[in-house]
């Protein structure tokens, strides 16, 4: 709004201060399964619409409620409106026992749970798998070793070609970059050290953000919107230790997912085995999972049934703000009830 200033933001700032953290993950659920730390959330609509459940599988070091930010920008909230059965993994925070989890963990053993109960919950034998991020790189194992319940799957902005990652694959590469070490040292890695290698992809960004704020938190809409997307950017987990060591040596060094190799619980996860209907989404302003790492999911994999889908907007804004309701959300949802 026009004549807005400097102090109309202020004064916005200390009247929302009193409220609090905003109201984040509010869609009702229940808990269908606990292990170790990690829990699986259904969302179910009074009347489901259709006869295959949804299951999310988001960042390992991310909390889950990203998918569940608030009224309006709640891609579950969404997707139970549709008629959709949802769930969701929520990853817990890893305590020091879990630093020796590995892949086969958690992309193995606690995402093949996850679709095996999902799978129970639905009437024609199996799962639509969407996994975000690095969720969706575990995701992308999983389908390619373990395809007996997938139904379909749904890579958003998932990475699978660690050559093109950008700056990430440049630093993990180099020499000084000693990953047993760190793992020797921390265990665990920490969130941290995590969240300072995401700031340096893009150093003024939080400069940027704060000028935004100051512009416009007169704008309440824009303020709760902004509030929850930083209570969950700061929301961060640990990466388990033994993870994270095959994470670097096998997908950013070895780029084992695009030059073959990879393996699941003792099976070959080659991208050639998914056969499944698949669809890749990515973001043309991603900095964290730019298009060249995203886009050769859909050239490698051996489905009939596929397609990139390439959209304007960033990692997580594209995902979680009132435009994807317009934008993104149906094109998810038109896929998967073209195919259930």
């Amino acid at each position: 709004m026009p004549g807005k200033s400097p102090l109309d933001s202020i004064a916005a700032l200390l009247r929302r201060a009193p409220k609090g953290a905003p109201v984040v993950g509010a869609t009702p659920h229940t808990v269908v399964w606990t292990e170790n730390k990690w829990r699986l959330l259904r969302f179910s609509p009074p009347r489901p619409a259709y006869k295959t459940p949804v299951l999310l599988v988001p960042s390992l070091i991310n909390r889950w409620y990203v998918l569940d930010l608030g009224t309006g920008r709640s891609l579950i909230e969404w997707l139970v409106a549709q008629g959709h059965d949802v769930f969701c993994i929520d990853w817990g925070t890893p305590g020091p026992e879990d630093r020796y989890l590995t892949w086969d963990d958690i992309a193995g053993r606690y995402v093949g749970r996850a679709v095996r109960i999902a799978t129970r919950f639905g009437r024609r034998g199996g799962v639509h798998v969407l996994g975000y991020c690095l969720g969706g790189t575990l995701a992308t194992t999983y389908v390619a070793a373990f395809p007996e319940y997938v139904a379909s799957f749904l890579a958003l902005a998932a990475p699978v070609d660690f050559a093109e990652a950008g700056i990430m694959s440049t630093w993990t590469r180099t020499p000084t970059f000693d990953v047993r070490a760190i793992f020797e040292a921390f265990g665990n890695i920490p969130w941290p050290l995590m969240q300072a290698s995401f700031h340096l992809l893009k150093p003024t960004l939080t400069a940027q953000k704060m000028v935004s704020l100051l512009d416009r938190a007169w704008d309440d809409e824009f303020l709760e919107s902004f509030l929850s997307t930083e209570r969950w950017g700061t929301d961060n987990v640990s990466f388990p230790g033994a993870c994270y060591v095959q994470y670097i040596e096998q997908l950013y060094r070895g780029n084992a997912l695009i030059h073959g190799g990879f393996t699941l619980m003792g099976r070959p996860a080659e991208l050639p085995q998914i056969k499944c209907p698949t669809l890749a989404l990515s973001f043309e302003d991603d900095h964290i999972v730019p298009l060249p790492a995203a886009a050769p999911l859909i050239d490698r994999i051996r489905a009939t049934d596929k397609q990139l889908v390439v959209q304007r907007g960033g990692h997580v804004g594209a995902v979680v703000s009132k435009k994807a309701a317009d934008r993104l959300w149906p094109v998810m949802a038109q896929f998967w009830a073209a195919r259930d």
